[in-house]
């Protein structure tokens, strides 16, 4: 894998987490 997959592949989770909290935590955003 190359520097810019894994930089994907870390922003990609990041916004996964930050949607799903949004989703369950919705008082905290």
């Amino acid at each position: 894998m190359s520097y810019d997959n894994i930089i994907g592949l870390a922003l990609s989770a990041v916004i996964a987490v930050y949607l799903v909290a949004a989703l369950y935590f919705p008082e905290r955003f």
